[in-house]
C-alpha cells in the first residue's frame, strides 16, 4: 500500500524491487537458509539495478535517492528474503552510504565504483567483543606512525558481511578520550587483517556474520576518513539512518507473515469451519495488520523527515529509535502469531513464517537493542531525570 508522499520514482522502485525479489531471491532462500550460504548472484544483480549505491549522489555514481527509497527497497526484499536484505543494508547503508557522505573526493573515486557495481562487498566495523551496545567503549586502536601511516590493532565482532567482505568502514580509537574516534577504510588484502570464524546463527542464516581481526594492520593516512578524532558525530548520524532502514526489514517480514497467515485462515478448516471464522484467529490477524500499518506509517515518516532534513541531532535519533523499536517488536510478534495460526505447519519449513520469525528476532538486537533504544527515547523525553538512578 502506497503512502501519500511516495513519489512516482519511489513507487516504481518498489515495484521493480518486488519483482526482483520474487524472481531472483525467492527461489533460493530456503536452501541458502538451510546451508547458511550467501546469494552472491542476487547481490551482484542489485549492483546491475543500481541499488547498491542507492543513497549516494549521482555525481559519485549512485542513484541519488534517500532514506524513503532505501527503506522501500528493504521492505520489498525482506518480504521474501531478509538475509540478503540484511547484507544489502550492511553494504549500502553501513559502508557505501558512509563513504558517499563522509569520504574525500579521492576516497570516493577509489572505492565507490566497485562497491556500487557489486564487484566489491562492503561492511562496517563498530561492535567489539567487550563493547556491543557501548559503542564508545571500543578498544581497537589506530596509532599514527612516524611515516604518517596508522597501525591498527584490535577486533570487531558481529560484522555483517565480515566473512565475505572486501572493503570495511572501521572505527578505532586514536586518543585517550572516549570520543577520540577516527574512521578508516580497510581493505581485506591489507597485511595483518584477517577474518575470524563465521557465526552459526538462529536467523539471518544466509547473511554471513563474523569477526574482523587487526594485528599491526598498516593503513595509509589517505584511508582515514575526515580529521583524526572527529568520527563520533558521523557515526551516530549513520546509526539513525541504519535504524530507519532496518525497520523496513521488519516491515517486509511482518507483511509477508500476515499475508501467509491470512491466506491460510481462508483455506484451512477445523470443526467444519474455516479457521478464519474463529474469533481468536481474527483477533491475531487484525491486531497484526493494525500494528504493521502503524509501524509502517511511523517508519516512513521518519524516513521522509530524514530526507527533508527536518530532524537532526537528538530529535532524529529519537524518531529513528521509535521506528526501529516498534517495528522490530511488531515483526517478531507477528511472526509468532503467524506460526500459531498455522499450527503444526507453521512450525515446519513448509511455510516461510518459521524462517521469518527467526530472522525478525535479530532486529530486536542489532543496530541498537530494544533496551538501548528505550534509553535513547527516555533521555530525549525526560532529560536529566532519566539518568537520576544511574547518578545515585
Amino acid at each position: 500500500m502506497s503512502i501519500w508522499f511516495f513519489t512516482e520514482e519511489e513507487k516504481m522502485l518498489a515495484e521493480s524491487v518486488r519483482a526482483f525479489a520474487r524472481e531472483q531471491l525467492a527461489p533460493k532462500i530456503e536452501h541458502l537458509d538451510e546451508i547458511e550460504s550467501f546469494n552472491l548472484e542476487g547481490f551482484k544483480k542489485l549492483g546491475e539495478m543500481g541499488l547498491l549505491g542507492i543513497t549516494v549522489a549521482e555525481e559519485d555514481g549512485g542513484a541519488g535517492m534517500g532514506a524513503v527509497a532505501a527503506t522501500l527497497a528493504m521492505e520489498e526484499m525482506a518480504a521474501v528474503d531478509a538475509s540478503t536484505t540484511l547484507s544489502y543494508l550492511a553494504h549500502s547503508i553501513l559502508c557505501v552510504n558512509q563513504i558517499g557522505t563522509n569520504a574525500s573526493k579521492e576516497q570516493k573515486q577509489k572505492y565507490l565504483p566497485k562497491l556500487i557495481s557489486g564487484e566489491h562487498i562492503g561492511g562496517m566495523g563498530m561492535s567489539e567483543p567487550g563493547s556491543g551496545s557501548d559503542a564508545l567503549g571500543m578498544l581497537t586502536k589506530a596509532e599514527k606512525q612516524a611515516d604518517g601511516t596508522y597501525k591498527i590493532n584490535g577486533s570487531k565482532t558481529w560484522i555483517t558481511n565480515g566473512p565475505n567482505g572486501d572493503v570495511f568502514y572501521i572505527y578505532a580509537k586514536t586518543g585517550p578520550g572516549k570520543k577520540d574516534v577516527s574512521t578508516f577504510i580497510v581493505e581485506k588484502e591489507m597485511q595483518g587483517f584477517s577474518t575470524g570464524k563465521k557465526f552459526k546463527k538462529m536467523g539471518m542464516r544466509a547473511s554471513p556474520t563474523g569477526e574482523l581481526w587487526f594485528t599491526d594492520v598498516k593503513v595509509p593516512e589517505a584511508n582515514r576518513v575526515g580529521t583524526e578524532g572527529s568520527s563520533v558525530k558521523a557515526m551516530m548520524r549513520n546509526l539513525d539512518i541504519e535504524r530507519i532502514t532496518i525497520a523496513g526489514i521488519s516491515l517486509g517480514i511482518a507483511r509477508n507473515c500476515i499475508e501467509v497467515a491470512t491466506q491460510y485462515a481462508k483455506e484451512r478448516k477445523q470443526f467444519n469451519k474455516h479457521i478464519g471464522a474463529f474469533q481468536q484467529v481474527q483477533e491475531r490477524l487484525t491486531e497484526a495488520s493494525a500494528w504493521y500499518e502503524a509501524c509502517r506509517a511511523l517508519t516512513y515518516q521518519a524516513a521522509k523527515t530524514w530526507d527533508m532534513g527536518l530532524m537532526t541531532g537528538k530529535d532524529a535519533s529519537m524518531m529513528a529509535a521509535k521506528a526501529k523499536l516498534q517495528s522490530a517488536q511488531m515483526a517478531t510478534q507477528v511472526g509468532l502469531d503467524a506460526i500459531q495460526i498455522l499450527g503444526g505447519y507453521g512450525y515446519t519449513r513448509e511455510f516461510p513464517v518459521e524462517r521469518q520469525m527467526r530472522d525478525a528476532k535479530l532486529i530486536e538486537i542489532g543496530a541498537g537493542t530494544n533496551e538501548i533504544l528505550r534509553v535513547i527515547i527516555a533521555r530525549q523525553m525526560l532529560g536529566e531525570i532519566a539518568d537520576e538512578l544511574m547518578s545515585g
